[in-house]
């Protein structure tokens, strides 16, 4: 059995990588991690009056000369004299004194104020000016971790199962109504099932092999449909039969998709290509080629860029539609990417593989970080609803439900 080479790293690396993640995750939520401390009491209590009673002083009114003595009167302030040479001579003659300015504080948790805050400050040195000979410690915010916190929700219940197809669902598309959704199957026919009831409304036969793609047009009353015969066709819905069939491809075709504001259909399979085609007239427009192995997932945007593929090649290819060149290619992958999904709001897109799912963003296809999976297998499916849920699908024929960042908001 051959084993999968694995970046080495120090164990320095790791153990802080470790800790950090531990740091980010962990260190807001207890309540008591330190003993209470009377000098950090003091210091956030003074910072806290300072914050509700400082604007009660008017000092608007003031002469500017007024308003910069004012500041060294000794109320409530959000300094903190500290002792320090010749302080006793400065005192007296008004001169400079040495403070400890705070920073800004979260509000604390406890009634006592022992509690960590939300977000952890350090303790960072600067000096003053020549002029003034100052020398100040500021309480600075540490910067928060980009690593985005999951939200919980409820567990998923199972609400119905639907059986009627005689080999493995290969494929499955909802109608823009939410009316009716459709399965293709390996057992070479297109079923349509009402949403509500689950009830079995119509079945469709034409292919010859299983049915790997389903799409359904949000601008004609079309769906499109793609299998391992190599055959893409063109549903008419109000009639219920084949109108057109696009043919090109030299072997099975795995994924399709339409574009949201043209009439344009995209399919990609075995023979490492995917393919533009024009919906009335049944003509190729592109053969997008670079792909070393199949395509096997392929999105599209109305703006760029306007076609993004996954393949088995482990890559992720960027298109765009105008001329039928790429654009930029993600290699952050070490295995098949087999599906992506498309946040519906958001200009971001995550991709699935048997390494782990990722997330990039658009248009320019930056590389952001992994979204943990607990699915321990290879995803070849994938949605995002408007809530920002994501769900996948894998070849334990079971569905992993995880909240991502992708879909969270977690800028």
């Amino acid at each position: 059995m051959e084993v999968e080479p694995v970046e080495p790293q120090s164990l320095k690396k790791l153990s802080f990588k470790s800790l950090k993640r531990a740091l980010d995750l962990f260190s807001p939520i207890h309540g008591h991690l330190a003993p209470p401390d009377a000098e950090s009491k003091k210091i956030r209590t003074s910072h806290k009056v300072s914050v509700e009673y400082g604007g009660i002083k008017s000092t608007a009114n003031q002469p500017p000369h007024q308003v910069s003595s004012a500041t060294q009167d000794p109320g409530p302030s959000n300094t903190l004299a500290l002792p320090g040479p010749g302080d006793s001579k400065d005192s007296q003659k008004g001169g400079p004194q040495n403070a400890l300015v705070v920073g800004p504080t979260m509000p604390s948790t406890t009634p006592n104020d022992t509690g960590f805050q939300s977000k952890s400050t350090a303790v960072v040195s600067a000096s003053g000016s020549s002029e003034r000979n100052l020398s100040t410690s500021a309480l600075m915010e540490r910067m928060p971790s980009k690593w985005p916190r999951p939200v919980w929700h409820a567990p998923w219940k199972n609400y119905r199962v639907i059986s009627g197809h005689l080999g493995w669902v290969r494929s499955v598309a909802v109608d823009p109504s939410n009316t009716w959704f459709c399965t293709g199957s390996a057992d070479r026919t297109i079923k349509i099932w009402d949403l509500a009831s689950g009830v079995l409304k119509l079945t469709l036969t034409g292919h010859i092999e299983q049915v790997r793609g389903l799409a359904v047009s949000n601008r004609h009353t079309y769906m499109f449909s793609a299998g391992d015969d190599k055959q893409v066709k063109c549903w008419d819905l109000e009639q219920n039969k084949v109108i057109r069939s696009y043919h090109g491809h030299l072997s099975g075709v795995y994924c399709l998709a339409l574009h949201p504001t043209i009439d344009v259909l995209l399919t990609g399979g075995r023979d490492s290509v995917c393919r533009v085609w024009d919906i009335r007239s049944k003509m190729q427009i592109h053969a997008l080629s670079g792909h070393d192995n199949t395509v096997c997932s392929v999105f599209t945007r109305p703006t760029d860029p306007q076609v993004v593929t996954g393949s088995h090649d482990t890559t992720i290819k960027m298109w765009d539609l105008r001329y039928g060149k790429t654009m930029s290619t993600l290699t952050n992958h070490k295995k098949s990417v087999r599906a992506m999904a498309q946040h519906p709001k958001e200009q971001a897109f995550a991709s699935a593989s048997a390494d782990n799912i990722k997330k990039f963003n658009l248009p320019k296809g930056e590389f952001l970080h992994n979204m943990l999976s607990q699915q321990k297998t290879i995803i070849n499916a994938m949605a995002v609803n408007e809530e920002g849920v994501m769900v996948t699908g894998g070849m334990e024929t079971n569905l992993d439900y995880q909240e991502s960042s992708l879909w969270n908001k977690f800028n």
